[in-house]
């Protein structure tokens, strides 16, 4: 797949370096341009010069930004993802929980925004440190994910199990909610603890 990645941090990074020892072809744009060259040039992405460019021909937009920029960043793009499959991987709560939980999601924000985009909630609920070998203690992590359109499905479903996951479908976009309440209860948990960020969910007793 041509996958087109917004990002170039910590999750961004790893999904590029993923994707790529999976087979994919990947753009990668970020905020400060020298980041997604340094990254291209280190994992054979392509660096692109705009978020536009890094788009452009993907199957697959994947926005590994902070949530802060999510807005921004749907704004700036919002014709150029019409039509387009985009990933959203932000977690709107903070783990010192200083303000209410979201009733919502960024996944749902990002829908009313994009309005014609297919958006897809996942990747979220896994730290970066786990997104190029998603497997601890020999289990194979489910890629949890949420969505509303069928054919996007279909397509973040073979991603997600190209790159090592067990691809889990959760239900509508709406599941976005818990999926974030997910990852924040697992930052929370490593933030409180000093643990070392590599824990992760696992359902079982279903297969």
């Amino acid at each position: 797949m041509n996958i087109g990645i917004i990002g170039a941090g910590n999750v961004g990074s790893a999904l590029t370096r993923a994707c790529i020892a999976a087979g994919h072809s990947v753009r990668v744009s970020a905020a400060h341009p020298i980041e997604a060259q340094e990254l291209a040039a280190e994992t054979g992405a392509i660096a692109a010069q705009s978020n536009a460019e890094a788009v452009a021909e993907a199957d697959i937009v994947i926005l590994a930004v902070p949530y802060s920029a999510l807005s921004q960043i749907a704004v700036e793009l919002v014709d150029e993802l019409a039509g387009r499959i985009v990933v959203d991987v932000t977690n709107t709560g903070a783990p010192d929980l200083d303000h209410r939980l979201p009733t919502t999601s960024a996944a749902e924000e990002l829908q009313d925004t994009v309005s014609e985009a297919r958006v897809v909630k996942a990747f979220n609920t896994v730290f970066a440190s786990l997104q190029g070998t998603p497997v601890v203690e020999g289990m194979r992590l489910e890629g949890l994910f949420a969505t509303d359109d069928d054919y996007a499905r279909d397509r973040v479903s073979a991603l997600l199990a190209s790159l090592g996951y067990e691809p889990l479908d959760c239900g509508p976009l709406i599941m976005a909610r818990a999926l974030e309440d997910m990852a924040l209860v697992n930052v929370r948990l490593n933030a409180l603890n000093g643990w070392q960020w590599r824990t992760a969910w696992k359902l079982v007793g279903v297969r």
